[in-house]
């Protein structure tokens, strides 16, 4: 089971106490095994607390580096002789076992997410068409078409889910009729911003002069997403709903060349672009972009599709009462079919309702799956 907040913290009271309480962190760590290139990244200094903190953030990216830390720390001969070492030891072991876990684990399959709390139903192209994103230097523009209240802006949720495992997180703006490039902007700079510096000052005036200052903007947001410590996807969702002569359609270009630019030089260290709600007919991306694309189109669940996730997340957790063998297959499968034919009836047609389709699929799916655990 993953570490809380609150572990954390300990975890950061203990590199700072008996790890990095010393004048040379970076010797420091290199002899407990820490990378040169790991070390590298981190903005250690003479105080302890802040070292500590940037170690920990640093490692909390990725699930091998969780791993290390704490590995390390349990060999601390100051913190071996401690109480602490038994939460120590505690806290490796869980990550041991969820290092295994999310070894085991296809995690572009998953169709439970959020702690087994949140639905993701189908989307079986975009699955492998994000998996082959992820692994391809070349790829960085994922646009998502679809029809209206097909789940396009519910992509966010799954690249949330892999951001954790794949060592990236998604950051978000949402677009509407009266975007502008300087509210985008503006949204991308509280973003891309150094944690320890705070928001850069952005002057959004300097963006009244179409192509130039848009270019300008979207060379400092590219820049400064590269040069934070963490891998970031910038999200752009609804794009459909821009206004056909928005500066932010320009914006969106220059951004997209800008990346293609960072990305020759930083490679997998530039960020990528998601463009939710991106239609092939709307303005077209530069040219030199046109390699560099990845497409999947939403398309709304039909029932076939939602027994499809019922099946696989009522087998992925079958609880003890259904018993074994043909046993539980055969109350599993009846299982299945009460699900479906609750979710459908629960999200029948109803014209006073605005809320979307699939929107209202995954939620009822998510009260399905309640029920099914607490069985």
């Amino acid at each position: 089971m993953p570490l809380t907040e609150t572990e954390w913290d300990l975890v950061t009271t203990w590199a700072r106490n008996y790890l990095l309480d010393t004048t040379d962190p970076h010797t420091q760590l290199a002899q407990y095994g820490f990378p040169p290139e790991f070390i590298g990244g981190l903005r250690l200094t003479q105080i302890s607390s802040d070292n500590a903190r940037a170690l920990v953030h640093q490692s909390r990216t990725d699930i091998q580096r969780q791993l290390r830390l704490v590995e390390a720390l349990t060999t601390v001969d100051r913190l071996a002789v401690l109480p602490d070492i038994v939460k120590a030891q505690e806290f490796l072991g869980r990550l041991r076992e969820d290092f295994r876990a999310h070894a085991a684990r296809d995690n572009f399959r998953t169709c439970v997410l959020k702690n087994g709390a949140e639905a993701f139903i189908d989307r079986q192209d975009l699955r492998e068409t994000l998996r082959r994103f992820v692994g391809d230097p070349h790829k960085f523009i994922l646009l998502v078409d679809g029809e209206p209240g097909s789940g396009r802006s519910y992509t966010y949720n799954f690249l949330r889910h892999i951001g954790q495992h794949a060592g990236f997180r998604p950051v978000r703006v949402t677009l509407s009729h009266t975007a502008t490039a300087a509210k985008v902007v503006r949204r991308l700079a509280d973003f891309v911003a150094d944690p320890q510096e705070g928001a850069a000052p952005l002057n959004p005036t300097e963006l009244n002069d179409q192509l130039p200052s848009i270019d300008e903007a979207a060379h400092w947001v590219a820049g400064r997403a590269t040069a934070v410590e963490e891998r970031l996807w910038l999200v752009l969702d609804e794009c459909d709903k821009l206004d056909p002569s928005s500066d932010v359609w320009d914006f969106i270009g220059q951004l997209g060349m800008a990346i293609y630019e960072h990305a020759a030089v930083r490679g997998d260290q530039a960020p990528r672009l998601v463009l939710l709600g991106y239609g092939r007919s709307m303005r077209q991306l530069p040219y030199d972009l046109r390699g560099n694309l990845a497409w999947d189109t939403a398309r709304i669940a039909e029932p076939d599709d939602l027994r499809t996730f019922f099946d696989q997340a009522f087998h992925e957790s079958p609880p003890e009462m259904l018993g074994t063998g043909q046993l539980r297959e055969s109350a599993i499968a009846t299982l299945v079919d009460a699900a479906v034919h609750e979710v459908l009836r629960a999200t029948g047609p109803n014209g006073a309702d605005r809320e979307s389709y699939m929107r209202k699929l995954c939620t009822a799916a998510e009260g399905a799956i309640r029920v099914y655990q607490s069985l």
